[in-house]
């Protein structure tokens, strides 16, 4: 019953219109955090600095105003030098990052804009802080023993720990803080160049009782509540650097397939080395494998995981140790061939009594194991004086054998056959067949008929042929043409071909282009390859491809609106087209064809003219421009639709209370442009708690023209607390219904019982006793009809004002704190007051306030005679209701307030300081 009752009254608003005074105004943004910092202090040029644990959640807001609501955009910058191509950007008012690392400190800049003026840009810099475990390294001075420690050496323990801010570090011997001077056999520096970062502790002609148990403690004060982190090392004569041994060959080569186990040991160092497995350049080890201390296991063994692989020891003393294997995977690749005819006679073809070459190339793995064979006709072939085999040097990768046939005769043609293996087996030999006959003739490249200058359309798949004769039949390479002129080496240095490789392979000499784009057309380039034939210069054919595509246009869709009766003008604009000759345009509405003609060279738009809109004018208007290759369109949608309202979240005291379980808000805004249509007859408002699924709708008569800027306002009442309200606002005109926007009403109590801030009053000169200085809070109002009547009084809320408060030394004046009405009259009613010094420790005041009319709570601190004595106020909170437990001298830590809460102050307050000299 109570939520209808109360939707029964929630359309009791009234309309106030503010005419003639517009409300547009450029934005203003300002920045505050909403997580636990742990500082947060002022900058120059009104910058913060927020401090935060890494690990902890990073949290700031963006607060706007202005009108139309302002879009909002963060970006970031790092360590001053901008980062924003590379960053993220968010949209949202509020940034959260839960756990924060210390990669993503740096300058957050929070941008607001709404077409009004400059955006309106604040930044808060974020500092991470946060402290590593520190690490101590042993070294003995250069040119001394390195295998063990002996007395009279100078040995180096050096600290150190990566933090922000810089660290502190504290050595100790056993129990023993050392402190420079404190020994003479032991110095304690900074070297210059490590910045504060690392603490180097030397020990001079190393002494009995240098062999003892250090401690490095690191310590960045406590900042951010950072416990200290130390680190342990025990030196002792058997201290020594690393050392290892690998068990295993190298290179080791296997077989694809095989189980490879690489074994590492340590084979000294004091204390125990740790071992881990490294390829060169930070590459990861392969997924398959598996690490076990020393040990590395490939169960499956493939050619990928070939390379270089070393064993590092790492004990902290001296230099890490390091030894590094190979290993080769056998295998055979890329077998090729070729024909080079005699090179000592200007012909290509291959004759009786001339010189003939078959070479053979493999890309082989170990190469010195790398052999070759040849057959003739199946049958072995040896060396001889008019057959000659040779080889390439096995260090020249890939190897390539050649077989030189010495005065041709009619006996040597056959099939000659080059096989290629490696000497220790285990992978399958290739075997390369190559014919020589009275048909093996040396290639011929052509082009089709009709087929050098070809025409497709974008999105066509389009086949490049080349015709190639020869026996045997080469490979054809395909590759696009560098374009000439200067202003062409740029495109043609990135003209790469479709696929995205600078040649393409083909063995039937044709290239498909599948879904042929603009950026294909130019010149392409078949021509043979050496290898798979004949060793001879290459034939090539040009082949020119162009690509026909539809105009482009703009606008490709607009809306306009209009009032009837108005002239206006519709133009669409063609940016490129290939052909470019013969563009013919079309204009319709809807299904109408209103006009059509065609381009000249020298114009490059078309217009549609409409003199006086009617309500047959209203609609989509096309126009198509086209040539062979199809057509670009224009749209422009013509309505008579009012443009959608724009809230307005600026509104002074937009809520207030109204009785014990219900609330009110005004809800104000302004129409986007108004004049472009025709006048605004009335709003239809919609209004639904969330949650829920009906609304409840009402319209709002407008009388006259609103203007541009106006603030309208209409109350809504009898909102149930605490729910929530979807609101939606629809503009109509005599054309109809105009865009609707939506926003969300949210109740919230007089103050935020979280938000909580910090303040003191400061007694120094040049204040004087009895000098005030006064805390006011925002104006919160009550219900407007509330009556003087007793059963109108009993049903105003009772509120609780709570506060810490900190008063010590023995000057201390007077906190009060006063109620502030504002009825007809202003006036101000001391609910607590409390004076002298009441130790060193925090106390929590709480108190009943019964406000009747709009209020406001004001603190006031009086300073005493003297400056020995300060009063601090902190987590002042005002909570609807009766208070709960107040504890006369409620204690709290006695560690100061954090100065965060000085920024999580979202409303306005005052600090009056008034003075009163005696």
């Amino acid at each position: 019953m109570g939520l209808v009752f109360g939707l029964l009254w929630l359309f009791t608003g009234f309309l106030q219109g503010v005419r003639g005074q517009g409300v547009y105004a450029p934005p203003t943004v300002r920045i505050v955090h909403s997580g636990q910092a742990c500082n947060v202090e002022e900058e120059r040029y009104s910058e913060r600095v927020y401090t935060i644990r890494e690990g902890e959640t990073l949290e700031l807001q963006c607060l706007v105003t202005g009108h139309p609501r302002p879009q909002i955009r963060w970006t970031k910058t790092a360590g001053g030098a901008s980062d924003r191509q590379g960053e993220s950007s968010w949209h949202n008012e509020t940034l959260r990052i839960e756990t924060v690392s210390r990669h993503q400190g740096g300058r957050y800049y929070c941008k607001a804009e709404n077409g009004l003026g400059s955006p309106a840009i604040r930044s808060m810099r974020v500092d991470v802080y946060y402290l590593d475990d520190p690490v101590i390294t042993v070294h003995q001075s250069v040119g001394e023993a390195k295998e063990q420690f002996y007395f009279e050496r100078t040995v180096f323990l050096r600290c150190v720990a990566n933090s922000n801010p810089p660290v502190h570090y504290t050595w100790r011997r056993g129990r023993e803080v050392l402190t420079q001077g404190s020994d003479s056999g032991v110095e304690i520096y900074e070297p210059f160049f490590t910045q504060g970062e690392t603490k180097i502790l030397k020990l001079k002609n190393l002494r009995p009782q240098d062999y003892a148990d250090y401690t490095c403690i690191s310590s960045v004060r406590n900042v951010c509540s950072i416990a200290d982190k130390s680190a342990h090392f025990s030196l002792n004569n058997r201290t020594a650097p690393p050392s290892i041994k690998l068990l295993l060959d190298d290179p080791l080569v296997v077989n694809p397939g095989e189980t490879v186990t690489l074994v590492c040991v340590a084979s000294g160092g004091d204390p125990p080395p740790t071992l881990t497995w490294v390829r060169p350049g930070g590459e990861e080890l392969p997924k398959r494998s598996i690490v076990s201390g020393g040990t590395l296991t490939f169960p499956v063994v493939t050619v990928d995981d070939g390379g270089v692989y070393s064993c590092v020891a790492s004990n902290n003393v001296g230099n890490p140790a390091k030894k590094s294997t190979t290993i080769l995977v056998r295998g055979l690749r890329k077998g090729r061939f070729w024909i080079t005819p005699d090179p000592y006679h200007n012909d290509d073809n291959i004759q009786i009594g001339r010189e003939v070459k078959i070479s053979c190339q493999v890309e082989a793995t170990p190469p010195e194991e790398l052999q070759f064979n040849w057959l003739k006709n199946g049958r072995p072939l040896r060396s001889s004086e008019r057959m000659v085999i040779t080889h390439t040097d096995t260090d020249v990768s890939p190897g390539t054998t050649n077989l030189d046939i010495i005065d041709l005769k009619f006996t040597d043609f056959g099939t000659y056959t080059c096989v290629a293996s490696l000497r220790n087996g285990g992978i399958p030999e290739i075997s390369i067949d190559v014919n020589i006959s009275s048909t093996t003739v040396p290639p011929e490249l052509t082009v089709p008929r009709g087929r050098s200058h070809l025409i497709a359309q974008e999105g066509d798949t389009v086949d490049l042929q080349c015709l190639v004769s020869g026996k045997p039949k080469p490979i054809i390479l395909w590759s696009r043409v560098e374009e000439s002129g200067a202003a062409a080496a740029a495109a043609a240095a990135a003209a790469l071909m479709p696929d995205g490789s600078a040649q393409t392979e083909s063995y039937d000499g044709v290239l498909r282009i599948n879904n042929v784009t603009r950026e294909m057309s130019g010149t392409y380039r078949c021509q043979t390859s050496q290898y798979n034939g004949f060793n001879v210069k290459p034939r090539e054919a040009l082949i020119q491809l162009v690509v026909q595509f539809p105009p482009t246009v703009e606008p490709v869709y607009t809306e306009i609106r209009q009032a009837l009766g108005r002239a206006f003008s519709l133009t669409c604009r063609l940016l490129r087209a290939h052909p470019a000759r013969l563009l013919r345009y079309e204009w319709k509405l809807g299904s109408r064809l209103l006009t059509v003609g065609q381009f000249s060279d020298q114009k490059d738009d078309t217009s549609y003219h409409v003199r006086a809109l009617n309500r047959e004018g209203y609609g989509e208007y096309t126009c198509d421009i086209t040539n062979e290759a199809g057509a670009g369109r224009c749209t422009f949608l013509v309505t008579g639709k009012a443009y959608p309202p724009e809230f307005y979240y600026d509104t002074y005291s937009a809520l207030w209370q109204n009785r014990p379980r219900v609330y009110g808000f005004k809800l104000q805004w302004t129409q986007m442009e108004p004049n472009a249509v025709d006048r605004i007859l009335a709003y239809r408002l919609g209004i639904r708690q969330m949650g829920q699924s009906r609304w409840w709708e009402q319209e709002i008569p407008m009388e006259g023209t609103i203007q541009k800027g106006e603030l309208l306002t209409y109350n809504l009442t009898e909102l149930i607390k605490p729910e929530s309200y979807l609101v939606r606002l629809t503009p109509i005109t005599r054309y109809g219904e105009g865009d609707a926007t939506e926003r969300i009403i949210t109740y919230s109590a007089p103050v935020n019982p979280h938000l909580s801030f910090y303040m003191y009053i400061e007694t120094s000169r040049p204040r004087l006793e009895g000098d005030k200085a006064r805390l006011l809070s925002p104006t919160f109002n009550m219900n407007s009809k509330t009556s003087s009547s007793s059963s109108a009084v009993s049903n105003n809320p009772t509120y609780c004002f709570a506060f810490f408060y900190h008063m010590y030394g023995k000057h201390i004046g007077a906190l009060n704190v006063f109620l502030r009405q504002k009825g007809q009259m202003v006036t101000d009613t001391s609910v607590w007051s409390l004076t002298g010094n009441q130790g060193d420790r925090w106390r929590q005041a709480k108190v009943n306030i019964h406000p009747t009319t709009a209020f406001q709570v004001v603190m006031e601190g009086v300073r005493g005679a003297g400056i020995e004595g300060d009063i601090a106020i902190d987590d002042v909170t005002i909570e609807e209701g009766e208070c709960k437990d107040p504890p006369p001298n409620n204690l709290r830590s006695l560690a100061p307030p954090s100065s965060s809460h000085i920024w999580q102050l979202c409303i306005t307050l005052s600090l009056v300081l008034i003075g009163q000299h005696r």
